[in-house]
């Protein structure tokens, strides 16, 4: 992205925010080339003060920006579509959707326009620098789907992916970011049921989950491997382990994922 180009950010709830951020953090552009819209303007006065342009007109936004992200919820899309559609300049714009179970060939058909669409699904660890981020498209050329991965590639890491894998990486990725919270909140309470403080144990169990992550992703190894490093005959790592997978913890796992992945799957299809 250049110094002339502006972008807008259509929808600026927390991952269209977190986009912006991650954005200006990675110095990728200034706050003055993104318009963040939304219905309730006021929520965005902290983000006006910092040189952001914020208003509630998607059109006017629409029509001077360059590449336009589509971060509305996906029973909005729609309404907002038809919203923009005068706006749009198919030879000149691209599209960026961040929407669950949305695809590039919906939004064309939407707008009745064949204009370029490539879909990303980010997590809320953009806000970090530190996202997972999915990317993909159906017809997008491999200018703009290298222009899309340049930008989600400053804020964390991304991989093109099939289409069809979308509505799983929304499960894997972004819903995953809340499946290892809930699992580093729960192993904080434990900790705390066995003599910490509830910060400390936080605070030891998050570090402990990042390091276990480091180790997978520095090395390249597979987490048995990892897992077999740490666990002895008759010792304490593995009757923990037995104990939760008696439990059901992994299969617990798997089958929050398959549904959240379901669930991704049909929420444009409902609430269309």
């Amino acid at each position: 992205m250049n110094a002339s180009q502006q972008l807008a950010i259509l929808g600026s709830g927390n991952i269209g925010l977190s986009l912006a951020k991650g954005l200006v953090k990675a110095g990728i552009c200034k706050p003055q080339q993104i318009t963040l819209t939304r219905r309730n303007v006021n929520a965005l006065a902290e983000y006006a003060l910092e040189g952001y342009h914020t208003t509630d007109n998607n059109m006017k936004s629409v029509r001077k920006a360059d590449i336009i992200v589509l971060a509305v919820l996906p029973h909005q899309l729609n309404k907002l579509l038809d919203e923009i559609r005068p706006s749009i300049k198919p030879d000149k714009q691209l599209l960026i959707s961040v929407i669950s179970g949305v695809s590039c060939n919906d939004i064309r058909q939407q707008l009745d326009l064949n204009v370029q669409v490539v879909r990303a699904m980010p997590n809320t660890a953009i806000a970090i620098g530190h996202s997972m981020t999915c990317i993909a498209t159906d017809t997008g050329t491999n200018k703009n789907i290298n222009l899309v991965k340049s930008l989600f590639d400053t804020v964390g890491v991304s991989i093109q992916i099939n289409e069809e894998l979308m509505t799983s990486a929304t499960a894997l990725c972004a819903c995953g970011i809340a499946f290892f919270l809930r699992s580093i909140r729960a192993a904080s309470q434990g900790g705390t049921e066995i003599g910490f403080h509830a910060h400390d144990a936080l605070k030891m169990a998050a570090q402990t989950a990042k390091g276990a992550a480091d180790l997978l992703l520095q090395l390249s190894s597979h987490p048995e491997q990892e897992i077999d490093k740490v666990t002895s005959p008759s010792g304490c790592t593995i009757a923990g382990l037995n104990e939760m997978e008696h439990n059901g913890f992994s299969s617990a796992m798997i089958k929050g994922i398959k549904l959240s992945a379901e669930k991704a799957g049909d929420l444009y299809k409902k609430e269309s």
